[in-house]
């Protein structure tokens, strides 16, 4: 008799009904809809099947339930009649707002705002043990302030661990489990200190790598840009090496470094880096502060933009918008249209080239104007150097420390009124040595 195995059961998708309000005085990158149009996206990727959607125009949200009653009635009516498991915010919603909504939906709709999509998303997709760390971090800060019945209530469903362990609890679910959503507060601010402790061990070592990079003078460059923009895939074109690719949103959330040749022999370090996105919560900046420190770190930054999505402008500036945040705003940016080769003819180019004056157009899958990128990035990290001889008081030791952190230092002598130095320096910096110019 033939033994039967049984097939392995695979669960339904939740099906998603997406909520977008307008605020009318508060400016935004993208338009209602095309924000929506992201949010699906996100809710796909986590596995989410949306099956509706609904937007509000507002002056501001309600003190309550952040949209307005009538608002509330019309979604309660469309959730009944097209069957729907989640209610998903593109916007984030407060402790209040969550608990008020709850009581109005009930337990057998889940509510979601963007924020928690998107820290479901980076816990499916941490693969290091750095990047769970800092995802769970994150997950903890939010969830903190939110703990009501309906976290408790969903989290018997899950099981323990990050993405990497294959929690089963359902979107927004995944990360902590059953034992660490139950917990008490008191609980969970001490698993928040000791994974800040952790994190800064490895913002610690993070950081003495760095500086030996510096000491061994070899620039650094990073890969920003929006998710899905192509920064991987560029990373492998540059440096002949196979960083995991993904045709998704967030398929990278971990640093990963390369050496790159670049024309008449000079050798730089290049870092992909955790794609941007507009809306991006403030506590996963804080939580990825040991990997987005890469990016301060950097001598240059490559700006990677997909030149064919439809909304690749705001999605550049909600990117520049992330660097300010993040304090890296004063490094240079060369910008780089990644995807040419997806575009129908050659007038899309040249009009995509007059939007980002001074931009590379490249394709990093087939390697289109790789070497045309790879010229620029030597000019801007080599040939812009200036020779100088130039003479520090010794008060000035922050000067100091940046001249060899930067710069190329040839020799050095201690003199009577400083420390006198010969060397090159980027141009981008000359204007802090000035008054000490011989």
């Amino acid at each position: 008799m033939t033994k039967k195995y049984s097939e392995p059961t695979i669960l339904p998708r939740e099906r998603a009904l997406l909520i977008g309000v307008e605020l009318r005085a508060h400016e935004t990158l993208l338009t209602l809809d095309e924000s929506l149009d992201e949010l699906e996206l996100l809710a796909e990727t986590s596995g989410l099947s949306v099956v509706g959607r609904s937007t509000q125009r507002l002056d501001k949200p309600y003190v309550q339930t952040y949209i307005g009653p009538g608002k509330i009635d019309e979604i309660k009516t469309l959730a009944s009649e097209i069957g729907v498991d989640v209610i998903l915010f593109d916007n984030e919603l407060s402790p209040r707002h969550l608990r008020e909504l709850e009581e109005i939906f009930g337990k057998d709709i889940k509510l979601l705002d963007r924020t928690a999509l998107i820290l479901d998303i980076f816990a499916q997709h941490a693969r290091t043990n750095e990047g769970a760390l800092q995802v769970e971090l994150a997950q903890y800060e939010y969830r903190l302030p939110r703990l009501t019945r309906y976290w408790t209530h969903l989290a018997r469903q899950a099981g323990g661990g990050a993405g990497r362990t294959g929690s089963t609890g359902g979107v927004g679910l995944r990360g902590p489990g059953e034992t660490q959503l139950e917990v008490d507060r008191r609980d969970i601010r001490k698993r928040i200190s000791k994974l800040r402790d952790e994190l800064e061990k490895i913002r610690t070592h993070r950081q003495q790598y760095r500086e030996r990079r510096k000491r061994a003078k070899i620039p650094i460059i990073a890969l920003v840009g929006y998710t899905n923009a192509g920064k991987s895939t560029l990373l492998n074109q540059l440096s002949d090496s196979d960083v995991y690719v993904a045709d998704e949103l967030f398929a990278t959330l971990d640093p990963t470094t390369r050496r790159v040749g670049l024309p008449n022999g000079n050798v730089v370090l290049a870092t992909d880096t955790v794609g941007f996105i507009q809306k991006l919560p403030t506590s996963l900046i804080a939580a990825f502060r040991a990997t987005l420190e890469e990016i301060r770190e950097a001598d240059l930054l490559l700006h990677v933009v997909d030149v064919t999505h439809p909304q690749s402008w705001g999605q550049a500036q909600a990117v520049l918008q992330t660097l300010v945040e993040i304090e890296a705003a004063e490094i240079p940016v060369l910008t780089v249209l990644n995807k040419i080769d997806r575009l129908a003819d050659s007038k899309q180019a040249v009009q995509a080239l007059e939007n980002f004056p001074g931009a590379v157009a490249i394709s990093a899958l087939n390697g289109d104007g790789i070497d045309i990128l790879l010229k620029k990035v030597n000019e801007h990290l080599f040939e812009n150097y200036s020779e100088v001889e130039i003479t520090i008081p010794y008060n000035e030791g922050s000067l100091i420390a940046l001249f060899h952190d930067l710069g190329q230092v040839e020799r050095t002598e201690h003199v009577e009124n400083g420390v006198k130095i010969i060397g090159r320096i980027p141009g981008r910096l000359l204007s802090q040595f000035r008054p000490y110019l011989k």
